[in-house]
């Protein structure tokens, strides 16, 4: 795994990975951010005065796709939290906490990419300066709104440098975002086209569609999100029966009989006492984490020394790890698995289950509808009493709208396919066959030389780009094989990390991987993308084949 002798100036650390957390206390520093969570704990002196400060103060946000843990420059796998707790307790083991092999990559790129990186993102920024000093001077045309004369005295509406950025870097591919659809995001979808004859200050639509693109982008991980009549039949049935909105609180009028099945089917599903769902993901967490915590949290989150989440890297968290950590500390454990639920696990029940866990280690389970149930809204699960405070406490509760009919019966209908309630053996096939879309996809990106983060069961996979002109060559080169993909660049990203992020889907059929991985190897010679110094497989049909041949 790598040297194993820190050096003296180093902090000591321990590392797990998981959502981003970034929470300073005293003396100490923990950041962590993903598929998972990764915490790290700096500090000058030894663990014991660190353990005295933590006390109950850690309250851990975690989801899945994660920033890596500790990287070494030439290693492909992250550092084991446990192997270097271990260290700090004198070699004294703390003993196994996985029942299985848990691998990440995070491989480094050759140095010669982070320098041309920062070479590129000079350029740019250089060229930006220039283009202000002509729009200053009216040698260019000011597209961006300015302010008038008259309000000069007043408080600027943005930051002139702030926006530096959008106006000079990300205006010029700005055209591979916010692409407007006019299908179910699907396996495919079909793309209103649009052009820019103002370099992407504004856009208009030609009129034609382009048809049958490979999907690659959305979150469909379970292939719920379909238009197949006899599917939805439920669905249609509960919109004509209930109309499409509630337009109350759950607190006033806005709890029907739709909403208490389906709590107590997500309660069944999880394995735990109580849950309650809420219209909106997002809404989520923002709606109850003040309803949880107290205000000394929320003003430590306010001044920086809150919670981040992300879910750029492809990895998983490694709960038993962040178990552990709990435990030890008396923490309290809150679980985002936005992502992860219904994507992960051997029947879709998320890392609690992938890591063969009980629920009950988890105090807070959280999760949306809106990814693998092709839906909208979440849910908070766990002991009765946490969901019955939740209910009079929650600022969703009282003042947001109560998730409509329809769509609560939309994720009813994934789930009891998940279950097996439907009668059908559905649900295990779409979790079985994300599981090997998933594996396949990984593996040739893998043998084509690409560099690649996260772990081999996570359906998010980035494929890292680094410079910033290869951003929007990439996009629009995939467009043109009719290839739909998101690209992500800084501040989302490190800055010399910029990548395409690929979701793997149930639906996505071998025809169609194989379809973008064939523009993929084409592509990443044209753009030199193929970084990885590891030497490709020399036999990838083995890892195809149940018997194993050896050759003479």
């Amino acid at each position: 795994m790598g040297n194993n002798n820190w050096p003296d100036h180093q902090a000591q650390r321990v590392v797990v990975n998981g959502s981003h957390l970034a929470c300073r206390l005293e003396g100490f520093h923990v950041c962590g951010g993903g598929e998972g969570i990764k915490v790290w704990i700096r500090a000058a002196g030894h663990m014991e005065p660190i353990r005295a400060q933590l006390g109950k103060t850690l309250s851990v946000l975690l989801g899945i796709w994660c920033q890596p843990a500790f990287k070494h420059e030439d290693e492909t796998e992250t550092i084991h939290s446990n192997e270097l707790y271990e260290r700090q307790k004198n070699g004294v083991s703390n003993g196994t906490l996985y029942k299985k092999t848990f691998i990440e990559h995070f491989e480094q790129a050759p140095m010669y990419v982070a320098v041309f990186t920062f070479v590129g993102f000079a350029v740019g920024t250089i060229f930006g300066y220039l283009r202000d000093f002509m729009r200053a001077w009216g040698l260019e045309k000011r597209n961006i709104a300015a302010e008038r004369e008259q309000q000069k005295d007043f408080v600027p509406l943005y930051q002139d440098f702030e926006n530096f950025y959008t106006r000079n870097l990300y205006l010029r591919i700005r055209d591979n975002w916010n692409r407007p659809i006019c299908s179910v995001p699907g396996p495919q979808f079909d793309l209103m086209e649009r052009v820019t004859d103002d370099y992407n200050w504004t856009f208009r639509f030609t009129g034609r569609t382009i048809k049958n693109v490979i999907n690659m982008g959305s979150y469909n991980y379970l292939g719920f999100a379909e238009t197949d009549v006899n599917a939805l039949k439920t669905v249609t049935i509960e919109l004509e029966k209930y109309g499409t909105g509630v337009c109350s609180t759950r607190q006033e009028m806005g709890t029907l009989d739709k909403h208490v099945e389906l709590e107590k089917l997500v309660a069944t599903f999880l394995g735990v006492e109580d849950a309650m769902v809420f219209g909106m993901g997002f809404a989520t967490n923002s709606m109850n984490i003040p309803a949880l915590v107290g205000k000394v949290f929320l003003q430590r989150a306010d001044e920086g020394y809150g919670i981040i989440t992300s879910n750029m890297e492809g990895s998983i968290v490694r709960l038993p790890e962040i178990v552990s950590l709990k435990n030890k500390y008396k923490a309290y454990l809150y679980l985002d698995e936005a992502h992860s639920i219904g994507a992960v696990g051997a029947t879709g029940r998320g890392v609690v289950e992938y890591f063969g866990m009980s629920p009950d280690d988890v105090d807070v389970l959280m999760g949306t509808f809106t990814k693998s149930f092709g839906a909208a809204g979440g849910y908070i699960a766990g002991k009765k009493g946490l969901v019955d405070f939740l209910r009079t406490h929650s600022h969703s509760a009282v003042y947001a709208t109560s998730m409509c009919p329809p769509v609560a019966e939309q994720i009813i209908r994934a789930m009891k396919c998940l279950m097996g309630l439907d009668g059908t053996t559905q649900g295990l096939q779409r979790v079985r066959q994300l599981e090997k879309n998933t594996r396949y996809f990984r593996r040739k990106l893998h043998e084509m030389g690409f560099i690649i983060y996260g772990n081999d069961d996570s359906p998010v996979v980035p494929l890292l780009l680094y410079m910033p002109g290869k951003i929007g060559a990439f996009a629009r080169r995939m467009l043109e094989k009719n290839i739909g993909v998101v690209v992500v660049g800084f501040p989302a990203t490190p800055i010399t990390e910029s990548r395409a992020r690929f979701c793997v889907s149930a639906a996505h059929t071998r025809e169609m991987l194989d379809t973008v991985l064939n523009a993929l190897d084409e592509l990443g010679d044209f753009l030199h993308l193929k970084y990885s110094r590891y030497s490709k497989s020399s036999h990838p049909e083995l890892y195809e084949e149940s018997r194993l041949e050896l050759e003479d």
